[in-house]
């Protein structure tokens, strides 16, 4: 496989990778929110004392807000994750590398411009196929994927504890 290659297949692992944290990200969230939601609806449901038709509306906005969540937070990754939905482009993809990454943002950017201006053939073809061989020899080394943490998550896992003392 060409070095061009190499780089653009870094950058689909890179990408899978950040949709996977957001959906991660997103199932904490959705547990954690939906039951705080929950427990407040039963709360208000407990103390007022509805009538059959507030308690039907109070279930329906429940309902609603539940599948509001869901889509956001979940449906919405996972769409993005098997490319169903339009996600991060690759010059997005490394503008986030680019933030862990410094020394390589430029370089990888710069790379992803040479290719594109390869494949529509514009300049001199093999200078610009010299160059972004050179270039994507010198970014291969680069871990993409490790610009995204699954750690990082912990710090969410906060809004899961009213799941667990329920």
């Amino acid at each position: 496989m060409s070095t061009e290659g190499i780089i653009y297949r870094k950058l689909e692992a890179f990408i899978r990778k950040f949709y996977t944290n957001e959906l991660i990200k997103g199932i904490i969230f959705f547990c954690g929110l939906g039951l705080l939601y929950f427990l407040f609806t039963l709360s208000i449901e407990y103390f007022l004392w509805l009538k059959p038709n507030a308690r039907t509306v109070l279930f329906w906005v429940f309902i609603l807000v539940e599948l509001v969540l869901l889509i956001r937070l979940i449906l919405f990754p996972i769409l993005k994750l098997v490319k169903l939905q339009k996600g991060i482009d690759y010059q997005q993809a490394s503008d986030i590398i680019g933030t862990f990454f410094p020394t390589v943002s430029d370089r990888l950017k710069n790379t992803l411009q040479l290719n594109d201006a390869l494949t529509n053939n514009e300049g001199n073809i093999e200078l610009l196929r010299a160059s972004v061989a050179q270039r994507s020899n010198a970014l291969s080394v680069v871990p993409f994927s490790s610009a995204i943490d699954f750690k990082s998550n912990r710090r969410y896992v906060k809004y899961l504890l009213p799941v667990f003392l329920v």
